[in-house]
């Protein structure tokens, strides 16, 4: 099924991301970028976009450049169909700024659904849109959403969330992540994977999937040593790896090696590369239609049953499962 144009100009969805100083530019292009290749490949506007502020000024950005929003918020008019709050450096003050908040309490409810890309959960968070809803954000201001707004629901292991019409996205990619799912939600499928393999990403990490994934967790320890055995790891992990030979590897010896690798990442070298198997593992079961025998040599478990045991200690399900589950099956191949 391809999707179908609307009927009518009437039919447009109105997208509008709001912005403001030190906004990361990533958070405003990398959505609007994902809602205008849908246009392009439906060949014809599904989606209106609009960029706005609280004056019709150039905003400038967190690497230097100005966007120059195609509306003052004083001036926007006519429905909204979807509105979006930017993240960036600039979140703090932007939570702050009473025109912008005002403005965002008053308008997001017409809206049919509004969210926040990263940051942009602080202004959104300040409205009072996320009193008792479920909401994510970047990691790393977690702590800082849940002191500054307390009756928000966090969810930090989360890429993105949605609860009713409201939507928050963790990092800055998880913002290309909120917008497929937004056009797959209006428009099916076919379409949202037509623009991910255009812009090379995933159609779907699952909404419930941690953000915090092997490699981004990986947190490179500042041991040379340590970081070494580490970035030897995630390009090995399909070989035979003992601690003796990370160790004899980085010229430690087995005992300091494990002793300091602990130290430096409260795990031990095995569960360190368990993890990354197994991540890697979930990959391959998501995106290929490789047996469970395969999956478990590539990924350096060598058997099945090692593999299973892995998913059912970290995950509490089997590979089986969670390939039926998660599988993108128009990907896989």
């Amino acid at each position: 099924m391809t999707a179908t144009a609307p009927d009518s100009a009437s039919l447009q969805r109105h997208i509008v991301v709001l912005v403001y100083p030190d906004v990361m530019a990533i958070d405003v292009c990398g959505p609007m970028e994902v809602f205008a290749m849908a246009n392009f490949y439906a060949n014809c506007s599904l989606y209106r976009l609009s960029i706005a502020a609280v004056t019709s000024d150039p905003v400038k950005t967190s690497i230097g450049f100005c966007i120059v929003p195609n509306y003052a918020l004083a001036d926007l008019e006519g429905p909204i169909d979807t509105l979006l709050v930017a993240g960036g450096h600039g979140h703090v003050a932007a939570f702050r700024d009473r025109a912008l908040t005002d403005w965002l309490r008053e308008a997001a409810p017409r809206a049919r659904r509004h969210g926040s890309i990263c940051t942009g959960a602080f202004p959104l968070a300040a409205s009072g849109l996320l009193d008792g809803k479920r909401a994510t954000t970047h990691w790393n201001f977690a702590s800082s959403l849940a002191r500054e707004f307390p009756s928000t629901r966090l969810e930090v292991d989360s890429i993105f969330v949605r609860d009713g019409e409201t939507y928050t996205s963790a990092g800055m990619s998880a913002g290309i992540d909120l917008a497929l799912a937004m056009i797959e939600e209006d428009h099916g499928r076919t379409l949202a994977l037509r623009v991910a393999r255009s812009l090379v990403v995933f159609l779907k990490r699952p909404g419930g999937q941690s953000q915090f994934s092997t490699h981004l967790q990986a947190q490179f320890s500042s041991v040379p040593a340590i970081r070494k055995a580490q970035e030897w790891v995630l390009s090995h992990f399909s070989e035979d790896i003992s601690v003796n030979k990370l160790a004899a590897r980085v010229g430690m010896s087995e005992r300091s090696f494990r002793r300091v690798f602990v130290n430096e990442l409260r795990e031990t070298p095995r569960e360190y590369v368990e993890r990354i198997r197994l991540e890697e593992a979930k990959r391959q079961l998501e995106d290929t239609d490789l047996a469970a025998q395969a999956v478990a040599k590539r990924c350096g478990f060598g058997t099945v049953y090692s593999l299973r045991r892995a998913f059912v200690r970290h995950l509490g399900v089997t590979p089986q499962w969670y390939r039926a589950r998660f599988q993108n099956k128009s990907d896989a191949g």
